[in-house]
């Protein structure tokens, strides 16, 4: 069996959600398959660290897709014309991203299509781009994998696709997320707050992370609490992010909102694990990751009670409409007011991250590839 990969989203130290989701389940998938031949589709040159095993011819074929105009000269031209001359059995796309003219059986990975119900969350363009072409990639797919049962049903209503004809693949969690010392605390918290305890969130800063909503949430927790807890931002500017310092310069309490931009693996999993609690309130999420990483390091969440949030988080974590800043911000106050309900969403948590693991979320995505393949 020959299967053709999409890896444009494996980038040396710049791994994303889905770079992560690519990153993660192919390396245990051409490992764990010895007998099937892998071709792996880079836009441009790659790290040899993606090059997992021995089964896997890598190529590169151009032009590299940063942009919609490129994204359709990849994936029509470039693409296309790779695969049809392959012949593979299955071209797996971990993006969501289908060549329309290849002749081919299709596997997309449609993590969510927030681009549909919030168009204004991504640059125009972009957003032009995928809301014609991502209907026109489900109707091509032989099979569909996507991240949650949200996500399964939101592309089943809105492209009119059978849910027979999708399978859920719940991410993991990486393994650099665990609980830390707490001379590893204390050391974390002070070289970021000066020693203080904090709240966190982690992610991108896009419109539908919900962060200017969150930030005026924790400028009233901060009037009513006289608490001197922090709030870390983690994470790089994405569209529309520039807005959000705007905002800040404008805040009572903005010298303790801390940004780190982006931060190495190793950092992220010591401030996650250093935190007081993750405040991730998004008002569209297809998974959530961030979730599933605070169980793993053993701290509580405040998280959104739409999208696929409430199915990840289950019942370890306090909800709270995210358009609903009051909410955001009594969630807060419950948190430091109340050390048992902390405790107890710790302990939820840790039994929660079990329904998680890369291998799981491998397993999952070979049986969409055998089904899509027959």
């Amino acid at each position: 069996m020959q299967i053709a990969v999409n890896t444009r989203l494996l980038l040396k130290n710049k791994l994303e959600g889905i770079g992560w989701f690519s990153y993660q389940t192919l390396k245990r998938i051409t490992t764990a398959n010895k007998d099937v031949h892998f071709v792996f589709i880079f836009d441009r040159p790659f790290d040899e660290e993606f090059i997992f095993s021995d089964n896997i011819t890598p190529v590169i074929v151009g032009p590299q897709a940063r942009h919609p105009f490129l994204y359709y000269a990849w994936l029509e031209f470039g693409v296309k014309n790779t695969l049809n001359s392959l012949k593979p059995d299955l071209f797996l796309s971990p993006d969501g991203f289908l060549s329309l003219g290849a002749k081919c059986k299709q596997l997309p990975v449609i993590h969510d299509i927030n681009f549909l119900h919030n168009p204004k969350d991504v640059k125009p363009l972009t957003g032009k781009y995928y809301n014609h072409f991502f209907p026109k990639f489900a109707q091509k797919a032989t099979r569909i994998a996507t991240v949650s049962e949200f996500s399964k049903k939101d592309i089943s209503d809105n492209y009119k696709i059978s849910p027979d004809k999708i399978d859920v693949v719940y991410n993991g969690i990486n393994s650099s997320f665990k609980p830390v010392s707490d001379s590893e605390k204390t050391k974390t918290k002070e070289r970021f707050t000066k020693g203080k305890d904090y709240f966190l969130f982690v992610g991108s800063l896009n419109p539908r992370k919900n962060i200017s909503r969150l930030i005026q949430a924790f400028e009233l927790f901060k009037k009513e609490s006289n608490s001197e807890l922090k709030l870390i931002i983690a994470g790089a500017e994405g569209w529309g992010g520039s807005e959000i310092q705007k905002q800040i310069d404008t805040l009572s309490c903005k010298v303790d909102i801390i940004f780190t931009g982006r931060l190495s693996e190793e950092d992220l999993a010591n401030v996650m694990a250093s935190a007081f609690a993750l405040t991730f309130v998004p008002y569209f999420e297809g998974f959530g990751i961030p979730l599933v990483e605070a169980m793993q390091s053993e701290i509580p969440i405040i998280t959104s009670n739409v999208t696929s949030l409430p199915e990840i988080a289950g019942d370890a974590a306090l909800f709270v409409n995210p358009y609903e800043i009051n909410e955001i911000k009594n969630a807060m106050l419950k948190l430091i007011n109340d050390p048992d309900l902390r405790l107890k969403l710790i302990e939820k948590g840790k039994q929660r991250k079990n329904n998680f693991s890369w291998d799981r979320s491998a397993d999952l995505l070979w049986k969409s590839v055998e089904k899509a393949v027959k």
